[in-house]
């Protein structure tokens, strides 16, 4: 910003800071959250007294132009307040969306037609976990179906480029395989990740483990197994103190009663033939910020 000043005005010096600087913010020159000149540095560079570019800032202060950021200096502050309510959050974001198709160079019908087209489509029923390995998506949504009431089924990455199994579902899938799943949907189609949760984190407050004790691992989905062997030997338990079973192979749960307890998932946790005996610790795949997004759907929404 290029700034003038006439020391023998009868404008005082102050007020001439202040007007090309609010003149600066009309015109577009300065923008919200655009840093100030230093008031040292403007009195060394126009040779006037830091009192008086002081006292220019703070009447841009009072009047609502500039704010002051302890120990980082004087800013270009917004002139609107953040929006606050659910109305005008939704409003912010519909302007945003207008000023964003307004740089695609579209001609006007053919967004109207768009918007008209997703307004008009029948509202979201039902979660929709598309996931290629089925004993992982059976887990999963025993996950989901614990956290909402709204209906929930999975199916595979070929179902999901059927129109009929799109047709009122919000698709979820693992961070793994968004790519994945987003390359088999087709083109404007919100799709949702659910952040997984930290193994590594979540084992932290069981260990040490005490000594002397039988540990089961059981799961119909076979990464389970291989990756809690991984992780618990890793954490320094005694492989000789672990017993895995993976749950669709015939008679598993033998000798798990003797275990202290079973860490498994939570679809296996349902299961009948599961040892009631031990203490069961199951596992949650799904992080809490993922519980949380699942929780808004408790009921069916109006319009998403």
């Amino acid at each position: 910003m290029r700034l003038w000043f006439a020391p023998g005005s009868e404008v005082p010096i102050y007020r001439q800071l202040v007007t090309q600087v609010v003149l600066a913010i009309l015109s577009g020159d300065l923008r919200p959250g655009d840093r100030l000149p230093s008031t040292r540095e403007l009195a060394r560079r126009f040779d006037i007294h830091p009192n008086t570019v002081s006292a220019g800032y703070r009447q841009l202060e009072r009047d609502g132009w500039a704010e002051r950021r302890h120990g980082s200096g004087v800013y270009v502050r917004a002139n609107t307040e953040a929006p606050k309510t659910p109305e005008q959050i939704l409003d912010q974001h519909i302007a945003g969306f207008f000023r964003a198709v307004r740089e695609l160079n579209l001609p006007a019908a053919a967004i109207r037609n768009r918007v008209a087209q997703w307004i008009a489509a029948p509202p979201p029923d039902h979660l929709l976990l598309i996931d290629p390995d089925p004993e992982l998506r059976q887990i999963l949504l025993t996950e989901i179906r614990e956290v909402t009431t709204f209906p929930a089924r999975g199916v595979s990455l070929e179902d999901c480029a059927s129109p009929e199994t799109l047709a009122g579902a919000i698709p979820l899938c693992r961070p793994s395989k968004t790519r994945l799943v987003r390359a088999a949907l087709p083109s404007g189609i919100e799709l949702i990740t659910l952040p997984i949760r930290s193994a590594n984190a979540w084992l932290t407050p069981w260990l040490p483990a005490p000594a002397g004790h039988l540990i089961g691992v059981v799961s119909h989905w076979p990464e389970f197994l291989t990756v809690a062997r991984t992780v618990l030997i890793a954490a320094g338990l005694n492989p000789d103190t672990l017993i895995f079973r993976d749950a669709r192979q015939p008679r598993w749960s033998r000798g798990l009663n003797q275990a202290t307890a079973i860490l498994c998932d939570a679809f296996t946790a349902t299961v009948p033939a599961l040892p009631s005996n031990p203490h069961i610790i199951v596992y949650p795949f799904l992080a809490d910020s993922a519980r949380a997004e699942l929780m808004r759907y408790s009921e069916p929404p109006s319009l998403l």
